[in-house]
């Protein structure tokens, strides 16, 4: 916490400070999607690009059908973006191999290299925000947010933390 931040108080369900937290994380997320908008734009793709390549990156060989659930998008707007990063080759998809009707979704090296230019772009805000704030903060920033997530979503992330693949360790 830095000498600008005050401290919650007793109250803090009260709706001001409800309201003081929604304006913070307002402003929080513009700063850093402006930051990967730049990139994005030099890039000619837009956030619905950015989600589907981070996700896919993330977790290499996903379904689109969970890809799907978890941007909560129609089925025709994500393939018009999945057709999109296939035709610029950032991503590949490939037939799975129990159900041939499944499709598993996975990054290029181009589509690989994109993903990190594009959360470099937004690296240095958050780990300068971690940093002003400390270890403890961040644990209760990383409670809240996720205290904002559906118990089913939730649950869907707590798997992946487990299997989630560190940019540097893909195949």
């Amino acid at each position: 916490m830095t000498a600008q931040t005050p401290a919650a108080s007793a109250q803090f369900l009260r709706e001001s400070e409800l309201r003081r937290g929604s304006e913070l994380l307002f402003f929080a997320y513009s700063r850093v999607t402006r930051a990967v908008d730049e990139r994005l734009g030099a890039n000619s793709i837009g956030r619905a690009h950015h989600r589907a390549l981070y996700f896919i990156g993330r977790h290499p060989d996903i379904s689109v059908s969970e890809l799907l659930a978890i941007l909560g998008v129609t089925k025709q707007s994500l393939g018009r973006v999945l057709t999109e990063l296939e035709q610029r080759g950032l991503v590949e998809t490939r037939v799975g191999d129990r159900d041939r009707r499944q499709r598993l979704l996975r990054l290029t090296a181009s589509g690989h290299a994109l993903d990190m230019e594009l959360f470099n772009a937004s690296r240095e805000i958050m780990a300068n925000a971690y940093t002003r704030a400390g270890q403890q903060a961040v644990t209760g920033f990383w409670a809240v947010l996720e205290g904002l997530i559906p118990d089913a979503e939730r649950a869907r992330i707590h798997s992946w933390r487990e299997n989630s693949v560190p940019p540097g360790e893909r195949s």
